[in-house]
């Protein structure tokens, strides 16, 4: 049927190049031919319903959908129209003279033909989305906001749907130039300071963000709208995520969090990213994690040579195979199960598959679980960390990326003094190695493994109550594709020993995360949904930051990217405190893997805030500071602040 359809246009447009010649031999004699150029019109008619015909099959023009019929469609006929009266006209020239045909008539068929032939093509599309036209009226009854390139794209993919779930009524957006004006028909009806009104007015059932470079504050002045006018507000992906010309209704998705942070998109430099991935081994650790399943995915997309993935996780490490594998169907993937400390494994992978570029981002992360583990939290990060990077070293890798954190600055937790201490041993170890040693620090990622958004919307999912650790806690946040993409950024930029810091931008309060996760959720917080606060978990700190004081920090050549300069530490001496405290580790020797931890990273100072019998690990260390007295006093304090804070909301 589909070609049956080609044939029928085929020869349509034979007929209209017949047509557009007889029309142009017309009008050039006033419809008065002489009877003695008719022979010359006919010679003329054979040679252009040889040529043009078949200039038009080989252009390729019948494999276009021409009920899409487009300005870029109608710019390739303009191009076949032209080739093809030129090559006629040069054809009849040849074969009957300069003077067989009137000149005028070459230019006169020649505009005939071309506007014959796109008109045909409109009229089809015409006639396909007419007949459209009475379903839209059945779908929910929407407004656009952003009457630009994305908002019209939008609304041309939704008259397509042969269902179509959205009634059109109008745009929304704050030009005033463009008030009033009709994009494809719809009219632009105000900017989003009346967006309340106009849902109001004309009776609103869903409003789409279709401005993806929109900042957050634009989102939520829109979402803020739609909320008091109980309407549901829903949006596109970001311009990072957008394939630039193809907006599909597909994409259309609910408002998410991470939409809000007003995360710029991140611009990387392609080509010196290229320069180290390209057609190179690469080695990620912890490749299961959210993390390092991310930087696979980012890493696929400079054509390595292979990636080997090394995950101690069986089955999330699965995933990310098949995953990649059915993304990348022409690279090589090869799931390593290891762990980071097993020094034979990690020595045989390195052995099998010599990489040139590794990413260490194999880590325990959760900053309660680490407090109750230590000495575990010491053996993975730290341990697992110089395990890696010796053999990264002893097999001359090219570039080596450590992930860290800003826990790893002044911290008051086991994980942050982990990481901070595998931080010290990378830059001491970069001192003396070939290898590009850096290591990159950053906040909390959205959306990652254990982080506080999933927890949030199960605890709203189950009707509440979420959960706030304190009313005054604020966090560093970003998107797990932008940190990803800016550690590899960052691995290009290092020449060896240095600390990136990521810009992190502002730091979110995760109450208001948490209320505004509520609110997306269709729910009032404090009403529907309550917010319990449960006081700090073992070795949190109110706030976190990125600097550790007298670290000189620089800006590099990517504006989201600063770094410390390397800091010189004595290798031999770090490697032996290092083995010191991963024997009192494997011994569970707590009490002196603390101090020992805190004369590597003098800046450690754990906090307390227990309000049940703390971890044993601080009870061994200073039983003294935890009576059961003390901890029942803590506790009620915490009882009687939620009462007020309770009572101010």
């Amino acid at each position: 049927m589909f070609h049956a359809k080609r044939i029928l246009v085929f020869f349509l447009d034979v007929s209209l190049a017949a047509a557009a010649l007889t029309f142009a031999f017309l009008l050039r004699y006033d419809f008065q031919v002489p009877p003695q150029q008719w022979e010359v019109f006919f010679q003329g008619l054979a040679v252009v319903l040889v040529a043009k015909p078949a200039l038009f099959t080989a252009s390729g023009m019948y494999r276009n959908i021409w009920r899409y019929a487009s300005l870029q469609d109608a710019y390739e006929i303009f191009k076949v129209v032209t080739f093809s009266s030129l090559f006629s006209a040069i054809l009849i020239v040849f074969l009957k003279g300069p003077f067989a045909l009137p000149r005028s008539v070459y230019i006169l068929d020649y505009f005939f033909l071309f506007a014959m032939v796109a008109a045909s093509r409109l009229i089809w599309r015409l006639y396909r989305e007419m007949r459209v036209m009475p379903t839209l009226r059945k779908g929910k009854r929407t407004l656009i906001v952003g009457a630009g390139y994305t908002g019209s794209l939008l609304l041309r993919e939704m008259r397509k749907q042969g269902n179509p779930q959205y009634n059109v009524l109008g745009f929304v957006d704050d030009d005033p130039e463009k008030k009033g004006l009709r994009l494809s028909g719809v009219r632009v009806l105000g900017g989003t300071n009346r967006l309340r009104a106009l849902i109001r007015l004309h009776n609103i059932e869903e409003v789409i963000f279709a401005i993806p470079s929109g900042d957050a504050a634009l989102m939520r002045k829109v979402l803020g709208a739609c909320e008091r006018a109980k309407v549901r507000c829903k949006t596109l992906p970001s311009v990072t995520a957008l394939t630039v010309g193809k907006v599909s209704v597909t994409q259309i998705k609910d408002v998410e969090i991470e939409d809000l942070l007003g995360r710029d998109p991140v611009v990387l430099d392609q080509t010196a990213i290229g320069n180290y991935l390209t057609q190179k081994r690469v080695l990620v650790t912890g490749a299961a994690g959210s993390i390092g399943s991310e930087i696979c995915r980012q890493v696929a997309h400079f054509s390595p040579s292979k990636i080997i993935l090394l995950d101690n996780a069986e089955t999330p490490l699965f995933y990310v195979e098949k995953e990649l594998s059915a993304s990348f169907p022409d690279l090589r993937v090869i799931p390593m199960l290891g762990d980071v400390k097993n020094q034979e494994r990690v020595e045989a992978i390195f052995s099998d598959f010599d990489p040139e570029v590794v990413f260490h981002a194999a880590a325990y992360k959760h900053v309660a679980m680490t407090e109750y583990n230590p000495a575990e939290a010491i053996l993975n990060n730290v341990q697992g960390t110089k395990v890696v990077a010796d053999a990264a070293h002893r097999h001359g890798v090219q570039n080596f990326v450590m992930v860290s954190t800003d826990k790893a600055v002044n911290p008051t937790n086991v994980m942050g003094a982990s990481k901070r201490s595998a931080e010290i041993y990378v830059q001491a170890l970069a001192a003396t190695s070939k290898t590009c040693f850096t290591t990159v620090r950053f906040g909390n990622v959205l959306g990652s493994n254990g982080s506080v958004i999933p927890l949030f919307k199960e605890q709203i999912r189950r009707g509440g109550p979420v959960t706030v650790t304190d009313r005054d806690v604020v966090r560093y946040f970003m998107t797990i594709p932008e940190a990803s993409q800016l550690v590899l950024q960052a691995g290009c930029i290092g020449r060896g020993g240095e600390i990136f810091v990521l810009d992190m931008g502002e730091p979110v309060r995760i109450l208001s995360l948490a209320e505004e996760l509520i609110r997306l959720s269709g729910l009032v917080p404090y009403k529907d949904i309550d917010i319990k606060f449960t006081g700090l978990k073992p070795g949190e700190k109110l706030f976190e930051e990125l600097l550790i004081d007298g670290e000189g920090i620089q800006p590099t050549t990517h504006k989201k990217i600063r770094v410390m300069a390397p800091v010189e530490t004595d290798l031999a001496t770090v490697t032996g405190t290092l083995e010191e405290l991963f024997n009192l580790a494997r011994r569970h020797k707590l009490a002196d893997l603390i101090d020992t931890l805190k004369a590597i990273v003098p800046e450690f100072a754990p906090r307390y805030h227990f309000e049940i019998a703390p971890p044993p690990v601080f009870q061994w260390v200073r039983p003294d500071l935890f009576p059961p007295q003390k901890i029942a006093l803590v506790r009620n304090l915490r009882v009687a602040t939620n009462k007020q804070q309770g009572s101010a909301a």
